[in-house]
């Protein structure tokens, strides 16, 4: 091994080593960090525009199931099938497709045409549903992580969700206990 050369110069994948050239003194940056640093610029450029970081979107699943994919293709592998009402966020859309986040976190994919605008949530803990919109309000029912609760009106006190449980308790949330709003 030549003199002076360090394990960057033995790692296949590395573009460059951080440090100062031989030849003219120069300094070297790796490209990860130069991409790094544009990225960092990016993000704060649109966090400076008003409304660009704004609330994320959500819809839901229009037919009775709908089949989630790793990618914008029929021919993609097929990972979930979801039902009726799930929520969704809308991450981009691609030609007919809609990549989307659900609520564990998967980024996957789904076909435009099997979503249509958002009338449920998600409790994503343990909520507490009650009589009216106060913490110490009467509770009603608690649901599960992870049980669907469709929106009554979009009207409620800041904080909290009108909704009705599938067995026809209807009350109030508060709006963190839930995903997809």
């Amino acid at each position: 091994m030549r003199r002076g050369a360090d394990r960057a110069d033995r790692m296949p994948g590395v573009v460059a080593r951080i440090g100062r050239t031989a030849r003219s003194g120069r300094p070297v940056r790796a490209l990860g960090s130069a991409l790094g640093s544009a990225w960092i610029a990016v993000f704060a450029f649109a966090l400076a525009i008003p409304g660009a970081a704004g609330a994320a979107e959500f819809r839901e699943v229009a037919s009775a199931a709908a089949v989630l994919y790793d990618a914008p293709s029929e021919r993609a592998r097929k990972l979930f099938i979801v039902s009726r009402g799930t929520p969704l966020e809308v991450v981009s859309a691609v030609a007919g497709w809609v990549k989307v986040r659900d609520l564990g976190g998967d980024v996957l994919w789904i076909e435009h045409g099997e979503l249509t605008d958002s009338r449920h949530v998600v409790a994503n803990t343990l909520a507490a549903v009650r009589k009216a919109p106060q913490p110490q309000a009467d509770l009603l029912v608690q649901v599960e992580r992870g049980v669907l609760l469709e929106i009554v009106d979009r009207n409620a006190p800041d904080g909290w969700v009108h909704v009705r449980h599938r067995d026809g308790v209807t009350g109030f949330v508060q709006a963190l206990e839930l995903w997809g709003r």
